[in-house]
This record gives structure tokens, sequence and C-alpha cells, in this order.
């Protein structure tokens, strides 16, 4: 197996970020895996090879921490993010829809600008958002959701252009309803009815359908950039008509 360099992957300590931190390990990579989450990080690490560091990305002395941490990486998977509440923009909580921003966003912002310089200097890095299909779409009580994820496709977008001429990829993976996560729990607030019914009437991805779609595109020739992955399951209609049935999109 190839020796690939160091991965880092935030949001590491459950669901596609842990399944991510094996998939990257499998390939050979050594794997970072960064969360607030540290005992949960410590096992996933000893399972794998990996290292486990405690980050909070909406905290930027604990990414700057971080980053001291590591001296050298190729690839950086900013998968931290998350989702909570349904409200409508009238009865929107600002609280609710800042803290989307700010991890969804300048979380990865914060990762992304302290972690560039070690990206370019390894001669092939790469920087992988994970992103969603609300970043594509909207749907009524999504708003500050899809608001997050629209940003946070127009800040991968973004870079892309201003790191053309340098040797760093940027690569979108863009999942549609994910099982097997805390997503949902977290977005209603531990309510396992609530939580359990987005994903009645079909089998959702797994986390582990989404790491692979980041295998793939990190493992490419240097040369090769991908662009974007777009990935649902295969009963999945758009965010719009699901919501017609009484669904959630992610």
């Amino acid at each position: 197996m190839p020796e690939r360099g160091v991965a880092v992957v935030t949001g590491a300590s459950s669901g596609i970020g842990a399944a991510t931190a094996r998939a990257l390990a499998a390939e050979g990579f050594q794997v970072v895996l960064g969360a607030r989450r540290k005992d949960r990080l410590e096992d996933i690490a000893g399972e794998i090879g990996g290292t486990a560091i405690e980050v909070d990305v909406n905290d930027q002395d604990s990414v700057d921490a971080f980053a001291r941490k590591i001296p050298e990486a190729r690839v950086l998977v900013n998968n931290a993010g998350g989702a909570r509440g349904r409200d409508t923009v009238g009865s929107a909580s600002i609280e609710d829809w800042r803290w989307m921003f700010e991890v969804n966003v300048i979380g990865a912002l914060r990762v992304t600008k302290a972690l560039l310089p070690v990206l370019e200097a390894s001669g092939d890095g790469h920087v992988v958002m994970m992103g969603s299909i609300a970043g594509f779409e909207t749907y009524p009580g999504g708003g500050g959701y899809v608001g997050a994820k629209h940003a946070e496709r127009a800040l991968a977008k973004t870079l892309r252009l201003e790191v053309l001429g340098m040797p760093i990829r940027v690569t979108e993976i863009n999942p549609g309803l994910v099982g097997g996560t805390e997503f949902s729990l977290v977005r209603f607030e531990g309510d396992e009815d609530r939580a359990g019914k987005v994903y009645e009437g079909l089998t959702p991805l797994r986390p582990e359908d989404v790491a692979g779609c980041v295998a793939f595109a990190v493992t490419r020739p240097a040369h090769v950039n991908v662009d974007e992955i777009v990935l649902r399951p295969r009963d999945q209609a758009t965010a719009r008509d699901f919501f017609r049935f009484g669904k959630i999109d992610h």
C-alpha cells in the first residue's frame, strides 16, 4: 500500500468524519483526527493508527493550537458542521442561525486558512469541503442550514479559483440524506422520534458511502481535480419534493 502522507479530518469523532478517517487510513494515509470529543477521537485513532487532537472549529485559539500540532499535511477534510432547528425565517432563532454559519462556514474557513501553508508545502495539497445538497436547493424551514451550506459552497468555489497555479486541489462532497449519524438528533435537540421520521420510506446513504467518495477524490493523480461529487439515496427526490411529503433534506 502506498504511503500517501498526512490527512486531517475535522468532525472525526462520529458519523461521516469517523468513516472518512477509517477510509483514508485504509488508503495509506496517516490520519489526524480532530473534534471536540477527545475520548471518541482517541478510540477511533487507536483503531486506525491515527493521531487524535482536540479542536473546536468555533474557537480561533483552539484552531491555532490544532494547526501548530500539524507540521505537515497533504489532505484536509473540512467535515465539522451541522444543523439546528427547522424554524421559518419569521420564527428563526438568531443563535441557531449564528451557530450554523459559524460551524459550517467560519469553522471551515478557520481550519483551511490555518493549514493552507502546510498543504501547499506538501507539493500536492487537497482541500475537501463536506457540503450538502442543501447547498444547491432551498426548502421551507431550512433557511439557516441551507444558507450556511450555500455559503460553504461559495467558499469552496472561491478557494478553487484562488489556488489555481498552486499545488492544491479543492473538492466538494455533497451528500443527501445520510443515516447512521447524529445530524438529525442534533437538529431536533435529541428528539429521536422526529429524527427517525426523516429517514422513513427510503434507505439513506451510510457514512461509509460518503467516505468512499472522499477517498476516491483524494487518491486521483495530482493533475486531476474532482471538482464536486453529488450523491443521494436512490429514492431521494429534491428537497422541495421531500418537503411535500413531510420530510426534510440534508
